[in-house]
């Protein structure tokens, strides 16, 4: 569990917030004014998801008012090859909040949850709309769905009961930072020694359900697009998106 000081304060993105009571998806609902009229900097985020989205089309549920769900608009520069970088900068972003506000900092699954211990609590999801990318994130503050066995929230981790406004403006704060740092060379050098630092996968034995294989080895690091590099044996793989679990005991083998 590391933190990282940048050393800088000054940034340039200034953020619009918008709360909703209700929407069916805040991803869905910035992506459909990306490309229009929103544009970097726009935030959106609401008290109840009828339709919440997670990762390969899983639904994301959580009763009124227990988690902050939001979605963050991004604008990528002529460096940017890979969305996966900006879900990189949310995630670390997100740890950072959650470690200011409650004294215990979470770390993070390849390629996009934040854990405490080996419990989910929270995923991102990115899209890309036209030349935007839209960063939606849900986080279990006081209630978790209860069909998901490893997953936890905020208070049960921490003991802090927090509200989803105060996690928002730490999140804002610490992305702002972050977003700096995609837009240099060095910054991103120094985001993606941020991510292994803070990456729980690395060193474990994992399964990575591809589309058309499933991938099973040691995770040995992330490359530069923030992909993920499996040691099968045989050879290296670079997985840049799957579905990864972290193996322990007779899995392993």
């Amino acid at each position: 569990m590391t933190s990282f000081d940048y050393g800088f304060r000054v940034t340039k993105v200034t953020w619009r917030v918008e709360h909703l009571d209700q929407v069916d998806s805040t991803n869905s609902w910035l992506a459909r004014r990306a490309g229009e009229r929103a544009s970097e900097g726009d935030v959106v985020y609401a008290n109840f998801q009828s339709a919440g989205r997670g990762r390969l089309s899983r639904e994301w549920v959580a009763p009124v008012g227990t988690s902050l769900l939001c979605s963050v608009l991004l604008e990528p520069g002529p460096l940017d090859g890979s969305p996966q970088m900006f879900v990189v900068a949310a995630a670390l972003s997100m740890c950072e909040a959650l470690g200011r506000l409650s004294g215990v900092r979470p770390q993070l699954k390849w390629p996009n949850d934040i854990l405490y211990g080996d419990d989910k609590v929270a995923g991102l999801l990115a899209e890309v709309v036209r030349t935007q990318i839209v960063v939606g994130l849900g986080l279990n503050l006081t209630a978790v769905d209860p069909a998901f066995a490893s997953a936890t929230t905020v208070l049960e981790a921490t003991g802090v009961v927090l509200t989803p406004r105060d996690v928002l403006d730490a999140y804002l704060a610490a992305l702002a930072r972050r977003r700096e740092l995609l837009d240099s060379s060095r910054g991103r050098v120094m985001l993606h020694e941020e991510f292994e630092a803070n990456l729980l996968t690395l060193g474990r034995t994992v399964r990575a359900q591809l589309s058309s294989e499933m991938v099973h080895g040691r995770a040995v690091g992330v490359d530069e697009t923030g992909a993920l590099l499996i040691d099968t044996g045989s050879d290296v793989r670079v997985v840049s998106a799957g579905d990864v679990v972290h193996l322990r005991g007779e899995e392993q083998r």
